[in-house]
Parts: structure tokens; C-alpha cells; sequence
């Protein structure tokens, strides 16, 4: 398969699975390992793009179930695409829109044909086929895109999984028969299995026959147990090519990310220092910091003094705790701090 994202693996831990590379495109290169904050509509709530470059961020990731509800792909279009859409000059890469409509959306059924659903802003009965997907996601322009999968919560057993499993394989195919900008866009395709170890492996060697620009490891962190989750992590990594990027979906508490680089696993995404940024909580070595609570508010100590970003540098935790509550400056500056400690 075409594509124009080039992988090098520049250094090697001796002792784990940990690799630094890097993700050549031609509009930026990208230092692996990476965390992609998500701005779900085509924005990070809380946050400007410039200032997200500011903290050293060059890829993140928009969502596109949400981006073709609203605004719409064909809007995002007519902008030009959604990097000028949103105004940001680096990487994005899109999501397939299938969990969200799962975890999101009133599900009706999963056939061979994609996934009916209700839509929740219309009510209307929709499809979302591998095609379809894949048609939005060349509309919006992304930098990468994935496939369509057949999403099962990492905690179902017996035949669904199976099933789930090779019918992703064969949206795959549908995927990549149907992306009309192989040269442009490049087309992940996502390993599933569930907590089935032979599953996975069947699953990563199937996709691995279609040589595809990189690979992601979907279907996990939904409350499954922290070893039954790293076992899966490893299994799947170590079923997938050396010399291509590995994306686990859908990670991003600092342990999780530490044990999963040690594993090999090169990119991750979630919502976690955004949304964490929101509740007024601010994260900090071992935890977070509640910074609604009122035992704060008269703490003139910086969240983190060890940290140098703009809001440690330049405001007190008491200072934070007054408009936290009360005013959005409260969540802008919280989810600065949250990105900086996020990429350190």
C-alpha cells in the first residue's frame, strides 16, 4: 500500500521494548513516542492551536463521527480541509467514527453491510459503511486515517469476538479499495481480538499481509484488568512489523503510557488531560490535583514547582482555585499545564 509517512527507529532500549523514532511526513516530523490530544470537532476544548504548538504538539487527532455530523465533511471541505479548517499546519490524524457511534449513538445492529444506528442529532436511521467512512475521512483530509472496525467492549467473550475480529479484516479490504487518496492519506488498519491471545495474533498476522503505513491496537482499555491489558498490548506488538509505527487507541494515564512504551507501542491518544482539565483537576506526578477544593485557595504554591509551563510559571494554585469554579480561564490554564505534563 502507497502512502507518504516514512518510520525510522533512531534508538533502542536494551532492556525493553521502548524504541524513540520518529514519523516523517511532508509537513512535519513527529518524535515517537507520542501522545495526540483530541480535539473532537475539529478544536481542543480549552485551547488554541497555536498555543498547542507552543507546548510542543505536532499531531493530534479529530473525531470523525462528530466532524461529519457537525459541521459536516462537506463543509470541512469546502474550507479547504480540516487543517486549514481549524487553522493548524501540522499532522492530524482522523478516527473511523465506529466507536464513538458505539459508545455514543443508540445502536441498532452490526451487519456485514457496516453499523445502523439512530442518529442522536437527527434520530434518523444511518449506516456507517467501511466506505462511507473512508469517504468522509478523504473529505476532511487528515494526515492518517483508519479503518473501520467492528467494535466489541474489550470485556465480551465467546463468538462476537471472533466474528468482530475477521469482519474488521474484511472492512479492511473495503477500506482500502475504497480510499481514494492512498498517496495523501495514510491508511492504518486496527488489530482486535479482544482478550483472546490467538485471536490477536491471527488478527495482526491477517493485516500485516496488506503492508499498510502503520499499525493500531484497538478493542482494549475498557476496564479490563491492568495485566490482562498489558499481556494483550504486548502480544499484539510483538505480531506487528518492526519498521512501522504502532498506535495503541484510546490511552493516556501515565502508567498506562510508561508500561506500554516499555512494550513498543509508539502512538497514543485520549481525552483524559483535556477532560481531567475541565473538572478543575490538574495532574502532577503520582495523581491530581482537585483545585476546587477549598483547602487550596490559599496555597501560593505553583501546581508543580518543577514545571515550567506558562501556568506554573505565571499563577499560584490559589489563584487557580478562584476561577476554577467560576470562571473558563480556570479550565484554559489547567489544560495548558495538563498538555505540558502530558508531553513531558
Amino acid at each position: 500500500m502507497s502512502g507518504n509517512l516514512k518510520f525510522e527507529v533512531i534508538a533502542r532500549c536494551h532492556v525493553t521494548k521502548a524504541r524513540a523514532g520518529v514519523l516523517k511526513f511532508p509537513k512535519a516530523v513527529v518524535e515517537t513516542p507520542v501522545f495526540m490530544p483530541v480535539g473532537t470537532q475539529g478544536t481542543l476544548k480549552g485551547i488554541l492551536t497555536e498555543q498547542l504548538k507552543d507546548l510542543g504538539y505536532n499531531l493530534l487527532l479529530s473525531n470523525t463521527y462528530h466532524l461529519g455530523h457537525r459541521p459536516g465533511s462537506k463543509t470541512v471541505q469546502m474550507a479547504g480541509g480540516l487543517h486549514k479548517f481549524m487553522n493548524w499546519n501540522s499532522c492530524i490524524l482522523t478516527d473511523s467514527g465506529g466507536f464513538q457511534m458505539v459508545s455514543l449513538a443508540k445502536l441498532m445492529n452490526i451487519s456485514e453491510e457496516g453499523v445502523h444506528f439512530v442518529s442522536p442529532h437527527t434520530k434518523e436511521e444511518m449506516l456507517l459503511s467501511p466506505e462511507r467512512s473512508i469517504e468522509i475521512q478523504n473529505s476532511l483530509g487528515a494526515d492518517i486515517i483508519m479503518q473501520l472496525d467492528d467494535v466489541v467492549p474489550s470485556l465480551t467473550v465467546g463468538p462476537r469476538v471472533e466474528e468482530a475480529m475477521y469482519r474488521s479484516i474484511r472492512w479492511l479490504d473495503r477500506c482500502i479499495a475504497a480510499n481514494r487518496r492512498p498517496n495523501d492519506q495514510n491508511l492504518f488498519p486496527i488489530v482486535q481480538g479482544g482478550l483472546d491471545s490467538t485471536l490477536r495474533i491471527k488478527s495482526a498476522q491477517e493485516i500485516c499481509q496488506r503492508d499498510c503505513p502503520g499499525y493500531a491496537v484497538g478493542g482494549l482499555s475498557g476496564g479490563e484488568d491492568k495485566n490482562q491489558f498489558w499481556r494483550m498490548v504486548s502480544i499484539s506488538g510483538d505480531n506487528l512489523p518492526d519498521c512501522k509505527p504502532r498506535y495503541l487507541m484510546g490511552v493516556g494515564f501515565a502508567v498506562d503510557l510508561l508500561v506500554c512504551v516499555a512494550l513498543g507501542m509508539d502512538m497514543f491518544d485520549c481525552v483524559f488531560p483535556t477532560r481531567t482539565a475541565r473538572f478543575g483537576r490538574a495532574l502532577i506526578p503520582g495523581g491530581s490535583l482537585n483545585l476546587k477544593k477549598a483547602k487550596y485557595s490559599t496555597d501560593f504554591k505553583s501546581i508543580q514547582e518543577d514545571c515550567d509551563c506558562y501556568t506554573c510559571k505565571t499563577f499560584t494554585r490559589s489563584y487557580l482555585c478562584c476561577v476554577a469554579i467560576h470562571e473558563t480561564i480556570g479550565c484554559h490554564l489547567i489544560t495548558i499545564h495538563n498538555l505540558h505534563y502530558q508531553a513531558s
